[in-house]
């Protein structure tokens, strides 16, 4: 990497992850268009904060909730740790939760056409970003609305789902999750089911991205013994610098670049730290650790970022979509030149959607 001599430039992020629609499901106290529109709240994104911190769009993960969801926050404090994890979501509270969420990203793009589009290709997103719309590409995070007959499939597919993480760390009828436990391996049992093979076969038919993020090891070769689209995993870090159960292996990373995927660096703390601990106070030079790993492992057009804001506990130096330029400059200061934060920023993604979707 060396440094550009352009002028230092606004660099648009289009980010592999985020929960904000969970955020805006959960909250009941106002309508999820004045929490998005006015910034209220200590949420991650709004409109606001994206404006401020040049947030361009990104995966809006629809993740239906357990009916009691573990407290990361809380859980992932200790040197060890192993977090319980829920038991299988019935199929209607999952289909509930999914639809809820879905009508709040649509209640969005309703309520502020200027400003956000609901985009089914990187020539939408190409589009909304161009236009100044932040541009929001819909995601499934764990697919426990899905029935094995794919119905639900059609009715979110023609909605603009163009992204699919089959399982989150739950198990499903699809396959089987890596836990949150520290330290840990991602190889923890069997991997994808007769039916996650099909879910695989009919999201490469449709040109819908298969998230490995939260996938277990054996699920993760089952994709890519089963998938004829580039491995992806939208928000995970390194197993090699932090042995989170949730991060990749550089076997993984290997696999990975063969296929001419893409890894979204996520932000939470937990999947950073070499302690494993999810406390704000972690250095940004974490985070440039694990870049200059992804980098060196995957290449430049591998690398991209997968925030998980409003999902996790992220650097107090970042703290919201508004802080999205300190990680850029902190990026700059390390010597990473515009094209190649501008790949990582946002390039990397759309063409990784070109390269899926055909």
């Amino acid at each position: 990497m060396s440094t550009s001599a352009e002028a230092p430039a606004t660099i648009p992020v289009f980010d592999g992850h985020n929960d904000t629609l969970l955020r805006l499901y959960l909250q009941k106290a106002k309508p999820p268009e004045d929490v998005f529109g006015k910034g209220e709240g200590s949420g991650h994104i709004d409109l606001p904060k994206a404006r401020a911190g040049g947030f361009a769009g990104g995966f809006f993960a629809m993740f239906p909730p357990p009916i009691k969801m573990p407290d990361l926050s809380r859980d992932t404090q200790a040197p060890r740790y192993d977090v319980p994890l829920p038991p299988m979501l019935p199929i209607e509270n999952a289909q509930a939760s999914t639809i809820g969420m879905l009508s709040i990203m649509l209640r969005l793009e309703r309520a502020f056409p200027d400003d956000v589009a609901i985009c089914r290709s990187a020539a939408e997103i190409r589009a909304a970003m161009a236009a100044n719309k932040i541009a929001a590409l819909l995601h499934i995070e764990g697919a426990e609305a899905i029935d094995p007959d794919f119905a639900m499939l059609d009715v979110l597919y023609a909605a603009g789902l163009r992204s699919i993480g089959p399982v989150w760390s739950r198990s499903n009828i699809y396959g089987h999750g890596v836990p949150f436990r520290f330290p840990g391996s991602p190889d923890v049992g069997p991997g994808l089911t007769d039916a996650g093979k099909a879910l695989v076969a009919e999201c490469n038919r449709r040109g819908i991205v298969i998230d490995l993020s939260h996938l277990n090891e054996q699920g993760f070769w089952d994709v890519a013994a089963t998938s004829s689209a580039p491995l992806v995993a939208t928000h995970s870090n390194v197993h090699a610098l932090c042995e989170s159960a949730r991060n990749l292996t550089d076997k993984q990373l290997a696999a990975i670049k063969e296929s001419r995927g893409v890894v979204g660096l996520n932000f939470a703390a937990g999947f950073l730290r070499p302690d494993g601990s999810m406390r704000a106070d972690t250095d940004l030079d974490i985070m440039v650790r694990h870049l200059d790993y992804l980098l060196e492992h995957l290449g430049e057009e591998g690398v991209a970022f997968g925030s998980d804001f409003d999902g996790a506990v992220i650097p107090a130096a970042i703290g919201n979509a508004a802080g999205l330029p300190r990680l850029i400059e902190r990026l700059r200061g390390a010597g990473y030149s515009e094209p190649l934060l501008r790949k990582i920023g946002y390039e990397n993604w759309l063409s990784l959607l070109e390269r899926t979707q055909g």
